[in-house]
C-alpha cells in the first residue's frame, strides 16, 4: 500500500483519537525507523520510550519467535515459568518485592492505587499526586494525573485525589491527613517536562508515608529499566518505596506492565481482589526476560550514564549558541531541553531533516534515545537540531 492509501484506510476505519503525522512507519532497527516512502529517521524518542533498547533488538526478537512456537498465552489459573523468572529478575534488581503483571503503565498504576487502598486502614481513601504528573488514561490513573486538561471532559472523575506542586515539601506535608492511603509520583516527571525530584523531597515523602501509615508509590513507567543510569529511578534518592510501577522498556517493544510491592504489602492482593486476563502473557514475559538479559549483557545502564553525559555536554554547547535554550535537565538518557518559547515547530523541522524528538509542556524538548545509542548518533541528532535552530534564527 502507499502512504496515502494507508492514511485513507485509517480515516475510514480507525478512531481518530491520535494526532498522527502523515507518515507510515514500515520498519525499525536500532535507533532508526523507516517510512513507506523510503525515509530513514533517527529516532531519539523510540515508541514513546517503549523501545528503550532499540527497535527490534535481536535478542528480544529471537525470544518472541522461539516462545511463539511453544505457547502464546496461558491464563493465570496455572503457573508458568516465564512469569516467575521475570518477577525474580525484577525483584533482585529492586527491593525484593513481589510482582503483578499487566499490559500497560496505566494498568500498573491502577493496580498500585488499589493495593494502597486495600493494604491500609479502611478509612483511608485519598491519594496525593503532584502537579504536572502523568499516570495514564484509565479513570483512576487519569484522575491521578494532576493536569486538569487531561480529565476535564470526563468530569466527575474519581474522588479522593489531592494535587500538590512537585518538589514542594511544605505543600506535601500540609496535604496529609489520616485518610491518605498513598502518595503517587514519578521520580522524574516525563510528560510533565523531565522534572527531577530532589533527594530531600523523596526522603520527606518516605517519612510522611511512614508517619501516617500511607504507601509511597513511585511511577517508574519511564524511569525504570535503566534509562536514568540505574535500574530504577528511586535508586538515585536513597529511599525505598512501598510500590513501584513499570512498563515502557520492560518488554523491549512488547506490551507489558508490572506493579512491584514489598511482600508484606503485596499480601493484601488476595484472590478476587485484582486480576488481568492477559497479564503475565508468555510472549510478553519472554520479551521482558530477553530485555533484562540484553541490558546486562550489553552494559546498557553503563552506556546510559556515559552517553547521557555525552549528550548533556553536546546540548550545553548548543545552549551557548542559541538564546532560545534556557537549560538542560534530566538524568542519564532521560533529557529535557527547556526552551524559552514553544518547541513544536522545532520538532517538526527536525523530523523533516530525519530526526525524531518530542515536545512536551509546550516548551520542553525531550531526548529519550535507546539505551544502546551511539555517540555518532547523538552527534547526528545534535547537528540536525543545530541546523534547525540556525535556520529559525533561534
Amino acid at each position: 500500500m502507499t502512504t496515502q492509501e494507508v492514511i485513507e484506510m485509517f480515516g475510514k476505519y480507525v478512531i481518530g483519537n491520535y494526532s498522527r503525522l502523515p507518515r507510515v512507519i514500515a520498519k525499525g532497527k536500532g535507533s532508526y525507523i523507516y517510512d513507506l516512502d523510503g525515509n530513514k529517521i533517527l529516532d531519539l524518542f523510540p515508541g514513546w520510550a517503549v523501545s528503550g533498547i532499540g527497535h527490534c533488538h535481536p535478542k528480544v526478537v529471537k525470544a518472541i519467535q522461539q516462545q511463539a512456537k511453544i505457547l502464546l498465552h496461558m491464563d493465570n489459573t496455572f503457573y508458568t515459568e516465564l512469569q516467575g523468572r521475570l518477577a525474580q529478575m525484577l525483584s533482585e534488581r529492586a527491593f525484593g518485592g513481589k510482582c503483578f503483571f499487566c499490559n500497560s503503565g496505566a494498568e500498573a498504576n491502577e493496580s498500585a492505587l488499589k493495593l494502597a487502598r486495600i493494604s491500609t486502614e479502611k478509612k483511608k481513601y485519598k491519594y496525593i499526586t503532584t502537579l504536572g504528573s502523568f499516570h495514564g488514561r484509565t479513570f483512576g490513573a487519569m484522575t491521578a494525573t494532576a493536569q486538569p486538561k487531561k480529565f476535564e471532559p470526563f468530569q466527575p472523575v474519581v474522588p479522593g485525589f489531592v494535587y500538590v506542586p512537585f518538589n514542594d515539601i511544605d505543600a506535601m506535608t500540609k496535604a496529609f491527613d489520616n485518610e491518605v492511603a498513598g502518595v503517587m509520583l514519578e521520580p522524574i516527571q516525563g510528560e510533565g517536562g523531565v522534572n527531577v525530584a530532589t533527594t530531600e523531597y523523596m526522603r520527606a515523602i518516605r517519612q510522611l508515608c511512614d508517619k501516617n501509615g500511607a504507601r509511597m508509590i513511585l511511577d517508574e513507567v519511564q524511569t525504570g529499566m535503566g534509562r536514568t543510569g540505574k535500574w530504577f529511578g528511586y535508586q538515585h534518592f536513597d529511599v525505598v518505596p512501598d510500590i513501584i510501577t513499570l512498563a515502557k522498556t520492560l518488554g523491549g517493544g512488547a506490551a507489558i506492565g508490572a506493579m512491584m510491592a514489598k511482600p508484606e504489602i503485596a499480601a493484601a492482593l488476595v484472590p478476587g481482589t485484582h486480576a488481568s486476563t492477559f497479564g503475565g502473557n508468555c510472549i510478553a514475559c519472554a520479551a521482558g526476560i530477553a530485555t533484562i538479559e540484553a541490558i546486562d549483557e550489553e552494559a546498557m545502564i553503563e552506556n546510559s550514564i556515559k552517553m547521557g553525559k555525552y549528550a548533556f555536554d553536546k546540548l550545553n554547547q548548543l545552549k551557548k549558541k542559541y538564546d532560545v535554550i534556557d537549560h538542560i535537565r534530566g538524568k542519564g538518557l532521560m533529557i529535557g531541553i527547556q526552551l524559552k518559547s514553544p518547541g513544536a515547530d522545532i520538532v517538526a523541522k527536525c523530523l523533516e531533516k530525519g530526526l525524531r524528538i518530542n515536545c512536551t509542556q509546550d516548551t520542553v524538548l525531550r531526548f529519550m534515545p535507546a539505551m544502546n545509542v551511539k555517540a555518532s548518533e547523538i552527534d547526528k541528532a545534535v547537528k540536525i537540531l543545530d541546523n534547525v535552530m540556525s535556520d529559525k534564527g533561534a
